[in-house]
């Protein structure tokens, strides 16, 4: 008898009677590869180790590229046009202990429509993602990165694209002055920005941007039953935006990689994270990205966060990550061209040889359902490759009905904390007051005179107002969260008070800098304040 165990998750079987390979769990963050031509079984491999992984314990994020991993969410059933094939297989392996069985299924959609909607800021983003996304060139990535630095020291918040737009518009103006503080900025630069950001809402990447912004945490929940929850983002919509999903998807591994703390090698992983066609994060990347690739790929390792990349051809993925992917299933490459018969013997290279078996020869005849398969043993040593049945999935293999899908969301715990977009001031609202404050003050000066309207009250709040207003909003929304998260049952260590303290003293520490006219004073004055006031 075969089946999933504590340390290990079951694969499939070497041959009928031959030895079950496994994934051993506690290299599973050791990364692998999925690889193989379409049609040879790479989902269905994919849907029997997302739910494998969910079954102990350890939450599963993936892409559903083509719709059909939506059935994940459901059983399978005797009635399924595949159901003879897998009872097939089942005996095949001796995989006794299978039964048809469902999976703790939460949909995400960048677009909002098929799961909740996610989202993160502009800031959070960052210049550098922001650019490939945008596909900007050297020079116009350049002036990018001065716009978000000008928009740090002008205390201005950038959380989705009315902000930027706003914020090139400002910087366009300003030219001049942020050109001898940062460097040049060219108005065909700005222009050609603000061209890549029409097109980006043209394709709806506005819906990526803004509040309230996806919390990591959220991702990794465990159910009562004790199973990892299944994250499936929904993808046949965002595929149309290739750079979109790509650009989303390495911000994800970044966010994880930033707020996890350090693990090492736990006794299983805190996520696992499935990257289907992941050639696009690879096509046509500049040098630093693919540098950035590289560097979270190898240390998010000791994170706890396992990354599967799923592609059609394992030369897809570069020699720097390539190499740091442990454990390895190669369905079926057709050698139809130069470029495939490469891919064959390198794909044949990368694995432990097996003196019984020709791997070259064996990953053009393999059938749809088998694979090579070699993963990292207990000691950390490659197995050795076999030709492997895999196992079939135990949820359906195959899309949900509208139905369906509406049911499964309605019954998430998230669609109150997600799915209704909060916009509140930032940087379009405080450049748009700044610019009619400076339209009356000068339309009252013509007609008035200049003495007379200094004389009168001032148009915009002083710092301490600012201050104050700043406090109060974080205030409330702090309180406004923990009041959530205690209704929902969950802990939280926000503190209204220490927020209200940290916008108050941003707040200052922004006006004083202007006023004074010091660079950097800002910071510093954030610093002191922030301290002296929680």
């Amino acid at each position: 008898m075969v089946a999933d165990s504590g340390e290990a998750i079951f694969i499939g079987q070497a041959k009928p009677g031959g030895e079950p390979q496994t994934l051993n769990l506690r290299r599973a963050n050791r990364h692998g590869l999925i690889a193989g031509a379409t049609g040879t079984g790479k989902t269905i491999t994919l849907q029997g180790l997302a739910e494998s992984f969910s079954r102990q314990g350890v939450p599963v994020f993936l892409a559903d590229v083509k719709g059909d991993l939506a059935g994940m969410a459901m059983a399978g059933s005797p009635d399924g046009k595949l159901h003879e094939p897998f009872t097939s297989r089942t005996r095949d392996i001796g995989y006794d202990d299978y039964a048809y069985a469902d999976n703790p299924v939460v949909f995400w959609d960048l677009f909002g429509e098929q799961g909740h909607p996610v989202r993160t800021t502009i800031s959070e983003m960052g210049p550098l993602l922001l650019s490939r996304l945008l596909q900007l060139n050297d020079t116009q990535a350049g002036v990018l990165e001065i716009a978000f630095r000008a928009a740090d020291d002008e205390g201005l918040l950038l959380l989705n694209l009315a902000d930027l737009q706003s914020l090139l518009l400002w910087a366009s103006a300003n030219r001049k002055e942020l050109s001898g503080r940062y460097g040049n900025v060219s108005t065909a630069s700005v222009g050609a920005i603000q061209r890549a950001l029409l097109q980006l809402e043209a394709q709806g990447g506005a819906r990526f941007f803004g509040e309230p912004a996806l919390e990591i945490a959220d991702l990794m929940q465990i159910d009562a039953q004790g199973r990892g929850q299944v994250n499936i983002l929904s993808a046949d919509r965002l595929m149309q935006s290739p750079q979109l999903y790509s650009t989303f998807l390495l911000w994800l591994l970044s966010e994880l990689f930033e707020a996890l703390p350090e693990v090492g090698d736990p006794d299983k992983p805190k996520l696992v994270f499935f990257f289907d066609e992941a050639h696009l994060l690879f096509d046509d990347a500049p040098k630093v990205l693919l540098d950035k690739v590289e560097l979270v790929v190898r240390l998010i390792r000791s994170k706890g966060v396992g990354v599967y990349f799923v592609t059609q051809n394992p030369v897809d993925i570069p020699h720097s990550v390539a190499g740091q992917l442990g454990n390895r299933i190669q369905h079926a490459l057709r050698a139809f061209t130069p470029r495939d018969k490469k891919a064959i013997r390198a794909a044949a290279e990368t694995f432990r040889e097996n003196p019984e078996l020709d791997v070259e020869t064996a990953i053009s005849e393999l059938k749809v359902g088998e694979a090579l398969v070699s993963t990292l043993m207990a000691d950390g040593a490659p197995s050795i490759v076999e030709r492997t049945l895999i196992k079939p999935p135990r949820s359906r293999a195959g899309p949900l009905t509208a139905k369906e899908r509406a049911i499964i969301r309605s019954i998430s715990p998230f669609g109150e904390k997600y799915d209704k977009e909060v916009d509140r001031e930032s940087c379009a609202e405080v450049l748009a007051a700044k610019a009619q404050d400076a339209a009356e003050t000068a339309d009252a000066v013509a007609r008035q005179g200049l003495d007379d309207v200094r004389k009168q009250p001032r148009r915009t709040s002083s710092i301490w107002e600012k201050a104050g207003k700043a406090a109060i909003g974080a205030a409330a929304s702090s309180a406004g969260g923990m009041l959530g998260r205690k209704l929902a049952g969950k802990t939280s260590r926000a503190s209204p008070g220490k927020s209200a303290a940290s916008a108050a003293a941003g707040s200052v520490g922004t006006e004083l800098e202007k006023l004074v006219g010091i660079p950097g004073l800002g910071r510093f004055a954030r610093g002191l304040l922030g301290g002296l006031m929680r």
